[in-house]
C-alpha cells in the first residue's frame, strides 16, 4: 500500500494488481520507483537470493525479465589498484573523457576521470594549510549521453555533448562559492578555482561531481576521488602520536556497485522497463567494484591495517563484514576520529558514508584468504523485480611477512598527543521536523522523490541561525532507506525510532507537491529511541534514515567568526571562467549571471538527489 501518495497512484496500482504491469507503465513516463511500488502491491514479497559471486548474461535476464545483468566474470583475478596521491597548496584537476577496464576479461570502456586514472588522484591536505584546486572541464561527449533525461531541471540536448560539472568536497567545511553548488557549473573549456580552508579536524573526505540533475551520471562515469585531511595528531606518517598504521598499511578503498556490459562499457540502467533517457530512480549493481576493479584481490602482510572505506555507490546500503566473522575496530567516521575504537564484526555504510577501520590480518595463517562481504539485501522495492544482494567486494590474501604490529590504541581522543574528546551531545535550542517522501503523482511525469514535499527551487527553505544548536527529526515516510547529507556541517546522531507511517499520513495527509509537509513524528512512534550504532557515535555528515522511521540528529551551525568566512555570503555564476589552450583563465564566458546563496542538503542516493530530493538551506544571523 502507498502510505503517502495521490489518488492517481491508486488507479495505477489497480492496473498492476490486475496483472497489467507494462500497460500501467506505458500509460505515462513513470519512473522505476513508481513501477516497483506497484509491483510490491500486486506481487507481495519477492525473492532476494544471493548472487553467488557472479553475474548472468548480458541484457535482460530471462529469469528476471525486468533486469539488465552483467556478463559472467570470475572473481579475484585482478589485483587491487593502489590509488595515486598528490599534495600541495595548489593542485590542478582536469576532468577528462577517458577509458578504463574494470576486469581482466573486459576491454576498456568509456569513463570520465579527474586526471590520468579512474578514481585518481587521492588528494592529501593538512589542517591549517589551505588547498587551492584549479579545476578545468576538458571532457568530450558524455559516456551516458543517451541516458540523459532532458526533462529534468532544464537539461537539454547540449548536455549530451557539453557536460556540465561542479566539483564538491564532501565533508569539507567550505565557503559557499567553493562548495560545488549544483547550479554553479563548468562546461567544457571552462573551469574555476576552488578554495578549501582545511580548518577542520583530520578525516577522510571525498570529492565528486555535483552538477544539477546529472550528478548520478557524472559520478557513476568516474568523477569521484578521495581527499585525505591530516593534522598534527593523525599525521599519516610512521610514528604518528595515535599509533595508527601508515604508509603501505593505510589503504583507501572506494567501494562501488555497477552493471557492466561485455564490451567493457558501464550501464547506468538496471531495467528495460524504464525507457532509455528517462530517470530511473536508482540502479542496483550486480558486481562489486573496489578502486576501479571488479572483485579484486590484494596481498596483505600479517599485521594491523588501516582500511578507509568509502561507499561511493549511487544507490545501495551495505552491511559489511569479513567472511570469517573476525572482529575489527572502527576508529572514525566522516567527521574524524571516535573517542575510542569501537569493537565490532560489522559496519553498515550508506552512499556517501565513510568508515575508518583497523583490521588485524595477523589472525590469518600465511596463504589464507578472507573476503570483505555485504549481507544487506537489495532495497525492498528493487527486490520486487528481482534485484538481489551483491555479496562480495574483495579478497585479502595473507603473506608470510609480518606487518605493522600494533597495538590497537585504547583511546583516540582526550589523552596526551590526542585531539580533544568529543564531549556529550549538546542540548538543542531548536527542534525542526523535516521529511523524506515520494509524492508519486501520475500527472507529474516522471515520478519524483522529495524533501519536505518540495522541489529544489522552492524558496520555503530551512534557515537555521549561526551559532545555534538544532535537533532535526528526519521523518522517512518511504519504504526504502535514504542517506541524508548536509553540506557545511557535521552532526551527532541521537537515535532512530520506527513510526506508524499510515497513521501519521491519515492524521497529517500529504498535500500536493510544492506545499511544505513536515509532519510531527512524535505521536506516531512505536518503539523507544534506539541509540546510534557503536561506530556512529562520532561526528557525521551523512546519516542513513531507515524506512518508516524518524532519525534524530543534533547539529551546531557555526558562525562566520568561527569559520573564517561568511557561510551566508552571496556569489554569482560569473565565477566560472574560460580556459585557454595553455590552461590559463580567460574572460568570463558563462551565459548570464545569477546570484546564488547558501548550501544544500539532500539524499545521497544520487538518482534521488537529481530528481528531486535536494533542497537549499541558509545559515543566517
Amino acid at each position: 500500500m502507498v502510505l503517502c501518495g495521490s489518488d492517481h497512484d491508486r488507479l495505477f496500482f489497480l492496473l498492476v494488481r490486475a496483472g497489467l504491469i507494462m500497460e500501467a507503465f506505458s500509460m505515462r513516463n513513470i519512473s522505476r520507483r513508481t513501477l516497483l511500488t506497484g509491483i510490491a502491491v500486486g506481487a507481495g514479497a519477492g525473492a532476494t537470493g544471493l548472487l553467488a559471486g557472479r553475474a548472468l548474461a548480458d541484457g535482460p535476464d530471462i529469469g528476471r525479465p525486468l533486469l539488465f545483468r552483467s556478463p559472467t566474470l570470475a572473481p579475484f583475478v585482478d589485483e587491487l589498484p593502489m590509488l595515486d596521491r598528490v599534495s600541495g597548496s595548489r593542485i590542478a584537476i582536469d576532468a577528462v573523457s577517458s577509458s578504463h577496464s574494470f576486469h581482466r576479461d573486459l576491454p576498456p570502456g568509456a569513463t570520465l576521470a579527474y586526471g590520468d586514472g579512474y578514481l585518481d588522484p587521492v588528494i592529501t591536505a593538512h589542517r591549517g594549510q589551505p588547498t587551492e584546486i584549479r579545476f578545468r572541464n576538458r571532457s568530450g561527449a558524455h559516456p551516458f549521453a543517451p541516458d540523459i533525461d532532458t526533462s529534468l531541471h532544464g537539461l537539454s540536448e547540449r548536455d549530451r555533448v557539453e557536460i556540465p560539472m561542479s566539483l564538491h568536497l564532501h565533508g569539507g567545511v567550505t565557503p559557499p562559492a567553493s562548495d560545488g553548488h549544483p547550479e554553479l557549473i563548468s562546461r567544457p573549456g571552462q573551469g574555476m578555482t576552488y578554495r578549501f580552508p582545511n580548518r577542520q579536524e583530520a578525516g577522510m573526505l571525498w570529492y565528486h561531481d555535483h552538477a544539477m540533475a546529472i550528478t548520478r551520471l557524472n559520478v557513476y562515469a568516474g568523477l569521484a576521488g578521495i581527499y585525505e585531511l591530516r593534522d598534527e595528531f593523525d599525521t599519516g606518517e610512521a610514528g604518528n602520536p595515535l599509533g595508527l598504521p601508515s604508509g603501505e598499511f593505510d589503504l583507501p578503498l572506494v567501494l562501488q556497485e555497477k552493471i557492466v556490459n561485455s564490451d567493457g562499457s558501464q550501464s547506468i540502467r538496471s531495467t528495460p522497463a524504464v525507457p532509455q533517457g528517462r530517470w530511473e530512480g536508482g540502479a542496483v549493481g550486480d558486481v562489486g567494484v573496489v578502486n576501479g576493479k571488479i572483485w579484486p584481490e590484494t596481498r596483505v602482510a600479517r599485521g594491523l591495517y588501516r582500511l578507509r572505506l568509502l561507499n561511493a555507490a549511487s544507490f545501495s546500503v551495505w552491511d559489511l563484514s569479513f567472511s570469517n566473522g573476525m572482529v575489527f575496530w572502527v576508529v572514525g567516521m566522516e567527521g574524524g576520529l571516535l573517542d575510542a575504537p569501537a569493537t565490532t564484526t560489522r559496519v553498515r555504510l550508506a552512499p556517501g558514508e565513510r568508515a575508518d577501520l583497523l583490521v588485524d590480518f595477523a589472525l590469518l595463517d600465511p596463504g589464507a584468504t578472507v573476503e570483505l562481504r555485504n549481507t544487506e539485501d537489495a532495497a525492498p522495492q528493487a527486490a520486487q523485480i528481482g534485484a538481489v544482494r551483491m555479496p562480495v567486494f574483495l579478497r585479502f590474501r595473507a603473506g608470510a611477512v609480518r606487518g605493522f604490529p600494533g597495538p590497537v590504541p585504547a583511546t583516540l581522543r582526550g589523552g596526551t598527543g590526542q585531539p580533544h574528546a568529543m564531549g556529550p551531545v549538546p542540548a538543542p535550542q531548536v527542534v525542526r521536523n523535516v521529511s523524506l517522501s515520494q509524492p508519486s503523482d501520475l500527472r507529474l511525469p516522471p515520478s519524483i522523490m522529495s524533501l519536505n514535499n518540495l522541489r529544489f527551487h522552492s524558496d520555503d527553505i530551512e534557515m537555521p541561525r549561526q551559532g545555534t544548536v538544532e535537533q532535526w527529526n528526519i521523518v522517512n515516510a518511504t519504504a526504502d532507506p535514504h542517506p541524508v547529507h548536509l553540506h557545511l556541517v557535521t552532526f551527532r546522531i541521537l537515535g532512530r525510532q520506527a513510526i506508524n507511517t499510515l497513521a501519521m499520513c491519515a492524521r497529517e495527509p500529504q498535500p500536493p507537491l510544492g506545499i511544505k509537509w513536515t509532519p510531527d513524528p512524535d505521536p506516531f512512534v512505536v518503539e523507544p529511541l534506539r541509540g546510534p550504532e557503536p561506530w556512529e557515535t562520532g561526528f557525521k555528515d551523512t546519516v542513513v534514515c531507515d524506512p518508516n522511521s524518524v532519525t534524530r540528529i543534533v547539529i551546531r551551525f557555526p558562525t562566520a567568526e568561527e569559520l573564517g568566512f561568511d557561510p551566508d555570503a552571496t556569489f554569482t555564476t560569473d565565477l566560472i571562467q574560460g580556459i585557454d589552450g595553455h590552461g590559463t583563465a580567460t574572460h568570463h564566458d558563462h551565459p548570464g549571471t545569477r546570484t546564488l546563496q547558501g548550501y544544500v542538503w539532500h539524499c545521497h542516493i544520487l538518482d534521488h538527489e537529481d530528481h528531486d530530493m535536494m533542497l537549499k538551506y541558509r545559515t543566517v544571523t
